[in-house]
């Protein structure tokens, strides 16, 4: 099969990479972002999904524009708009099987994407390794390639996590909680 390049744009604001500083996860709002997608890129990653392929995303804003855009059916819609979406742990991915992305700030929207997509203990656990090889953080930094089990990789049409009316504290997200983070890495 190979391997099929597409390219979708998110034109990031400041609001992707702002701290979460509410107490409850639900409680954070997102700015909106302009997001572009075209026909030959939908055709591309649903025919590879269709295919039995994988669809592994290369940084967190391409996730972002593929799960906006996401249909309850798993096929990816052409098309541009606005998106606020939040994911954190308890999102049902559609398209996404796999992630690059580089390790994010503590209490950032990007790292409670990551501990969705790979679950908390293992992203509390890459951190760990992240910070006891001094690996380099943040945008310009080291990047960890992250691999959905082939049992999540099924689309079950829910757009919003099981349990959204859960009041999930925001500090359980933290990739820094529970670990003895020097303060370069904060």
């Amino acid at each position: 099969m190979g391997v099929r390049i597409a390219r979708v744009t998110l034109h990031v604001g400041l609001g992707t990479f702002r701290p979460v500083k509410v107490e409850h996860v639900l409680d954070h709002h997102m700015h909106s972002e302009f997001y572009q997608i075209s026909q030959e890129a939908a055709d591309i990653i649903n025919q590879t999904k269709a295919e039995g392929g994988r669809v592994i995303c290369v940084g967190t804003t391409s996730c972002r524009t593929i799960e906006s855009a996401a249909g309850p059916d798993g096929r990816l819609k052409a098309g541009s708009g606005w998106t606020d979406i939040f994911i954190y742990p308890g999102y049902s991915f559609r398209l996404m099987d796999g992630l690059i992305t580089n390790f994010h700030l503590p209490e950032s929207t990007l790292v409670m994407l990551v501990s969705a997509f790979a679950g908390r203990e293992h992203t509390l656990a890459a951190y760990q390794e992240a910070i006891r090889e001094r690996y380099r953080f943040f945008s310009f930094g080291d990047a960890m390639l992250i691999l959905a089990h082939p049992s999540q990789s099924q689309p079950d049409g829910k757009h919003f996590p099981a349990n959204r009316e859960g009041r999930l504290p925001v500090r359980e997200f933290s990739p820094a909680s529970g670990i003895g983070v020097q303060e370069e890495f904060l």
